[in-house]
């Protein structure tokens, strides 16, 4: 099996393995009321183009290797990275379901009851959601080699990303105030002892 090949079919993997993780979590949150909606036309746009760049770009490129003059050769330390990625971005996507538990929500809400969780993987880090889709887009970029596929999640998440987590850190803090403030003060966005 070419390393091309073993990319893309450990991207479908990752891909698989998120959703099949998530399923029951949504299910889950589904049962438990929104006490604070801020899902509007500007967080729908911003889950469509990284749902873009996350799933339809590089999902197109897995099936049919268009856009083939952006096609590259992968190389063997580029594989391993990406294999590496896609590992921890599975581990991490589950540890940050896991401690969230109901409290999870795909977009902007609060939930009835809604409380802040800071243990488990959220004792270091605020957001290790997003840590994770990095770690997964990242993965993406090594795993497929195309200079469109490949980087298309980078930079669809990377917009959600810079776009969503200034309006996500002040709605945590309208809703939690100095709860929250004294957490952040702790605690790192994304990267530990970075970021």
């Amino acid at each position: 099996m070419s390393l091309v090949v073993a990319g893309k079919a450990l991207w479908a993997v990752l891909v698989v393995t998120w959703y099949v993780l998530r399923v029951p979590f949504a299910r889950r949150s589904k049962r438990t009321r929104i006490s604070r909606n801020a899902k509007g036309m500007a967080e729908r746009l911003r889950l469509a183009i990284s749902t873009i760049g996350l799933g339809i770009v590089p999902f197109i490129y897995v099936a049919t290797g268009w856009p083939r003059f952006a096609s590259y050769r992968l190389e063997p330390i580029p594989f391993l990275l990406g294999v590496l990625a896609a590992v921890g971005a599975v581990v991490l996507f589950r540890l940050t379901h896991k401690a969230l538990g109901r409290m999870w929500s795909v977009s902007l809400q609060l939930r009835e009851g809604h409380r802040l969780v800071t243990s488990g993987v959220y004792r270091t880090l605020r957001h290790p959601m997003y840590s994770a889709f990095w770690l997964m887009a990242l993965a993406q970029a090594l795993l497929l080699p195309n200079w469109v596929a490949g980087p298309a999640g980078l930079v669809g998440f990377g917009l959600l990303f810079a776009s969503r987590i200034g309006p996500e850190e002040r709605m945590m803090e309208e809703a939690f105030g100095d709860e929250y403030r004294a957490y952040r003060d702790r605690s790192w966005r994304i990267i530990p002892y970075i970021y």
